[in-house]
């Protein structure tokens, strides 16, 4: 089966080379779509062997998106963006899934790197003319694929094992950040203006209102959303977890552990629940609950052992309740599923020097100076001094 990437982009030079070396040896071509890049994006596309076209930008992501997949000649499609990379080992996953015969979609876990819930997105499925893209902006397949289920019932849409994409889109520098947030709002606005009851925009607007920082306004925006009718379970999860973060950055803790507890009791994949368990627990640790805490984090811990930063809060939690070897192990497994989480490292090293393992902090606080250095973190610097005044460097 020939799998072509489908991709829009627009100033993308930094992130795209990391997305297309993840897609090596997995697709069969690249379709990239370029909505007005001023940088070398385009050139940069081409050097990954990418075919690349052009597309008048119009404030409508699906119309550009539906644009790339007119020149795919693959069976299938994989659609990604500049910011996601796809995760190692998946290429071999994704493979086996589209050659089942009664396989239409694809669904793929999407792990967010930053304050956002993870996503299951329908990003692979059968190059067919009648499986379009809607909405301007985070746009779906799901509207057109719904409809040929309908029609064709013996179609599957199947899901994927473990995370599948990772994106870093929102912790992108500041300026190009702020391009992006400019894009989307202005999209999504459009849409909203004649769609007002529209649980879903409200849902991504009211977000991205409050990464903004425009806190009344996207509270607002997403309590209306959860005032429409009906409400898919996935969208009222994710506008109970953005209430739930906005609440707890306004330091209402009442509002923000209603949130979040609404959002965790969501008939969904236990796995798109690690944001709201996580950001619960981290609630609960400040007021003190450290049961609390700890049993959020044991389950987040318990849906996905993988979840490094679940394993690193659980070792805080247990850390905090004087169980210090139980600290010890989860700080070392989130080490061991994520060599480089600096964090990590530090805590280690202050539960080791506890406990009278000297050497092994000093070696573990090393480390963490490095990832710090490396990171251009200026935790290095004050860790340094913090060692050499105890005489441990």
């Amino acid at each position: 089966m020939k799998l072509s990437l489908c991709m829009i982009v627009r100033d993308e030079e930094e992130a795209l080379p990391q997305c297309l070396k993840s897609v090596q040896g997995v697709v069969d071509e690249m379709v990239v779509v370029d909505t007005g890049s001023t940088d070398r994006t385009v050139e940069v596309a081409r050097q990954y062997g990418a075919r690349v076209y052009s597309f008048t930008w119009n404030h409508d992501f699906a119309a550009a998106r539906n644009e790339s997949l007119q020149y795919a000649s693959g069976e299938w499609i994989l659609v990604l963006d500049a910011d996601e990379v796809l995760e190692p080992g998946m290429g071999l996953c994704l493979k086996q899934a589209i050659e089942q015969r009664d396989t239409l979609v694809v669904t793929l876990l999407r792990q967010e790197v930053g304050n956002h819930p993870n996503s299951l997105i329908s990003r692979v499925f059968r190059n067919r003319p009648d499986i379009r893209f809607s909405r301007p902006y985070h746009e779906l397949i799901d509207d057109s694929v719904t409809d040929i289920l309908n029609r064709e019932p013996h179609w599957q849409v199947v899901e994927l094992p473990g995370v599948a994409i990772a994106h870093t889109g929102y912790e992108t520098n500041t300026i190009a950040r702020r391009r992006k947030q400019d894009r989307a709002r202005t999209a999504m606005e459009h849409y909203l203006a004649t769609h007002p009851d529209d649980a879903y925009i409200c849902n991504k607007l009211g977000a991205l209102y409050l990464d903004c920082g425009n806190f009344s306004q996207g509270i607002r925006l997403l309590e209306h959303g959860l005032a429409s009718s009906p409400v898919e379970p996935s969208v009222l999860y994710e506008l109970h977890y953005h209430l739930g973060s906005a609440y707890n950055q306004l330091q209402a803790t009442t509002q923000a552990e209603y949130h979040y507890r609404l959002a965790t009791e969501q008939p969904i994949s236990p796995r798109l629940k690690l944001g709201a368990y996580t950001n619960w627990g981290s609630l609960r640790q400040e007021q003190g609950d450290l049961i609390g805490a700890t049993a959020l984090f044991q389950q987040a811990v318990a849906i996905d052992p993988t979840f490094a930063i679940g394993q690193f809060n659980l070792g805080l939690a247990l850390k905090a309740t004087g169980d210090l070897a139980g600290a010890i192990a989860h700080y070392q497994q989130a080490i061991a599923l994520n060599p480089g989480y600096a964090d990590a490292y530090q805590n280690l090293g202050v539960v080791l020097l506890k406990i009278g393992s000297v050497r092994e902090g000093v070696e573990a606080f090393q480390q963490a100076i490095a990832l710090h250095t490396q990171h251009g973190s200026p935790e290095a610097e004050r860790l340094r001094q913090t060692l050499r005044g105890i005489g441990l460097l």
